[in-house]
């Protein structure tokens, strides 16, 4: 018998989303600390969330939670899901506002220099242990949090995230080592 996917509340999915979307823009400042060892705030908005990946991760646990029994066949879901993802939100970008937000021209394997080879695999492993790990996690964790203050938090972060995708719509963050002019 197959498992039915549980459905949660509108709190539980908007605050997966934050959680996923800080996760992400923490991953992508380290990482670009480490490689150029500089502070940049590597999203569009001016808030420290990246919007793709709470998008992305979403997505994600959304269609897979159903088989994160399966950790490979999660694994290469995840790959395709989120080149699928990157290409798409780069596509839209670029036509939007003339820039690109990340180029990986220079990478093996790269598909118009959107999406990578070892991008997709990064996106794998993060995935796998989205699914697979931290879901399960979140879970139990949501579930300790009493309900006016899930919802409380909830409406503070759609609040201030609001502002900034309104304020980033007519000025996205294009700042130094952020964009590539196209």
């Amino acid at each position: 018998m197959k498992k039915k996917t549980t459905i949660h509340g509108f709190d539980y999915y908007a605050l997966l989303f934050f959680v996923i979307a800080v996760a992400g823009w923490v991953w992508e400042v380290i990482l670009f600390l480490c490689t150029e060892h500089a502070f940049v705030n590597r999203g569009v908005y001016e808030g420290p969330y990246l919007p793709i990946y709470g998008a992305g991760g979403l997505l994600l646990c959304l269609l897979l939670e159903r088989i994160r029994k399966r950790p490979l066949l999660v694994f290469g879901m995840s790959m395709l899901l989120c080149s699928v993802l990157e290409y798409l939100t780069s596509f839209f970008l670029e036509r939007r506002w003339g820039i690109r937000w990340w180029d990986y021209s220079g990478h093996f394997l790269n598909l118009n220099g959107r999406i990578c080879l070892l991008g997709a695999v990064v996106f794998g492993i993060g995935g796998t242990a989205l699914v697979c790990l931290f879901l399960p996690l979140y879970e139990r964790m949501y579930r300790r949090i009493p309900a006016r203050w899930r919802i409380a938090v909830c409406i503070v972060l759609l609040l201030i995230f609001t502002a900034d995708g309104a304020y980033c719509a007519m000025r996205p963050n294009r700042g130094e080592g952020i964009s590539y002019v196209r």
